[in-house]
This record gives structure tokens, C-alpha cells and sequence, in this order.
């Protein structure tokens, strides 16, 4: 068998781990966008939930969903920079939502098992992981 050939079932697979780094990294982008936007506006307000102080705060999340989601989307370094992805969705979840109903986690948790599935999988052969 030549080894560049793959089955259907493994396109299948690294098609949908492609689609779901586009989902899951371009969804977050937005958010990461509007954070990007303030700050270069000079609005600097931000909730500080874990004591880092709020300015921190705003820089550590633009920093995770706005850089790292644009490295999930294209594939370089995902699992690296799922670390900042996954650790934003575990501080909404259990520091900014604690006393929310699950209706409002829920779109954290949903974020927070795309990235975790890309953390076990890697991000497909569709990636520019593939070829660095």
C-alpha cells in the first residue's frame, strides 16, 4: 500500500479535525476581536477573576482568543496554544460563571471540549504542524 494513500475513513477524520479547528479557533476569534478592539481603543476594563488585576486579565485573554485561536485556525503550534485556550475556558467556567446557571457556561463548556478534543487528537493532517 502506498504510504501517501489514506482511506476515506482517515480523510473523513482529518477533514473534521480541520473543520473543527476552523469552528472552534474562528468562533473564539470574534470574541478575542472585540477584546483586541478595546484595548486599541484604550478601554481597559475587564473583570479580574483570578486576581491578576484586570488590565492582566484583558491582555491574557486577547491573548488566548485572538492569537492563539488564529494559530489553532491555521495549525501551527495547536497544541501549544490550546494551553491558553483551555485554561481561558476553565477560568470562565469555574471563576467568572461559578454562580451562573449552566445556561450561561454552557458556551465555555462547549469551547472547553472542542479544544480539549484537538488537545488529544492534534490538529489533523490538514495543518501547518504537518509540515514544520
Amino acid at each position: 500500500m502506498n504510504p501517501k494513500f489514506l482511506s476515506a475513513e482517515a480523510l473523513n477524520l482529518h477533514a473534521g479535525l480541520l473543520l473543527l479547528r476552523l469552528i472552534g479557533g474562528g468562533l473564539m476569534l470574534s470574541h478575542g476581536w472585540m477584546k483586541l478592539n478595546n484595548i486599541l481603543s484604550g478601554k481597559l476594563e475587564f473583570g479580574d477573576p483570578i486576581g491578576l488585576g484586570a488590565e492582566t486579565s484583558l491582555y491574557l485573554a486577547v491573548f488566548a482568543e485572538f492569537l492563539c485561536s488564529l494559530l489553532i485556525i491555521v495549525g501551527v503550534f495547536t497544541r501549544i496554544a490550546l494551553i491558553p485556550l483551555i485554561t481561558t475556558m476553565l477560568v470562565a467556567i469555574f471563576a467568572v460563571h461559578a454562580n451562573d446557571p449552566f445556561q450561561v457556561k454552557e458556551l465555555a463548556v462547549m469551547y472547553l471540549g472542542i479544544y480539549v478534543v484537538l488537545m488529544f487528537t492534534g490538529p489533523g493532517k490538514y495543518a501547518l504542524d504537518r509540515k514544520l
